[in-house]
């Protein structure tokens, strides 16, 4: 027990529990927007069942780390004479999912879809189909987490520590990102921006991880959005004193 206290071990389960944050941002837009399709009281219940689903999931994946690395490079498919490992597949699907998903929300917030259907209530998402669709946008968010992990810390209770300690984080700050979201229609629209750049940059990687890690193009992809973000700080400072802000379309959604 003591050799797990070691400086070297506490100095890699803080710098990873920071790092397993931030990568997690992306993931918590993702999922606010999810839960904002329940039924308010089951908002709550939503964000407990994305934490336990999200732990769970990441602490699988990292006891198979060493399995999952051993399989990067070993194709499971071939298309255009190009092999694809499990990686690869999964971050092409996760970023046509996460683009698809995401175009369609803005649709929806703009063209005011349900005030086309004569003003009727849309259904509620049910929760098994939000937590099925959490679980598997986390599984793409995940990969990342995981490697980052591992090039982080070199002992499996730490890094295991780490994943859970910034899941409960993000499951706490959850909810007032979420609220400062819906509060701010701008915002709402850069995250889904966002979220649209984060999908085309997983399946950039997805089809060529090497040459997205020799361009670096997360790194300007989240340049971009803590510019943005900033820029939008700015402006909402200038804009504080305006009585009639903007305002996106929400669903009628059926309270139970």
């Amino acid at each position: 027990m003591q050799h797990l206290v070691s400086s070297e071990n506490v100095i890699s389960f803080l710098v990873l529990v920071i790092l397993e944050i931030v990568l997690g941002i992306d993931n918590v837009i993702f999922v606010s927007i999810i839960i904002n399709r329940l039924p308010k009281n089951l908002h709550p219940k939503g964000r407990l069942a994305w934490m336990i689903t999200g732990i769970a999931m990441r602490t699988v994946l990292l006891m198979g780390l060493s399995w999952l690395l051993k399989q990067k490079g070993k194709p499971v498919i071939t298309l255009f004479d190009k092999g694809f490992d499990i990686a690869s597949l999964v971050m092409l699907a996760g970023g046509l999912f996460l683009i698809y998903k995401t175009v369609k929300e803005i649709h929806e917030k703009l063209e005011g879809e349900e005030e086309l259907n004569n003003g009727a209530a849309k259904k509620p998402l049910k929760f098994a189909n939000a937590v099925f669709q959490i679980m598997l946008i986390d599984l793409v968010f995940s990969f990342d987490s995981i490697i980052t992990a591992g090039g982080t810390a070199k002992v499996l209770a730490v890094m295991v520590a780490a994943v859970v300690v910034a899941m409960i984080a993000m499951f706490f700050f959850s909810a007032l990102i979420a609220k400062f979201i819906q509060k701010h229609p701008t915002i709402k629209m850069l995250a889904m921006s966002f979220l649209v750049m984060i999908g085309f940059t997983l399946i950039v990687e997805g089809w060529d991880h090497e040459s997205a890690e020799l361009l670096h193009l997360k790194n300007y992809v989240y340049f971009a959005m803590a510019f943005s973000f900033l820029v939008e700080l700015l402006n909402m400072k200038m804009r504080k004193q305006s009585k009639h802000p903007i305002q996106l379309h929400e669903p009628h959604v059926k309270e139970k």
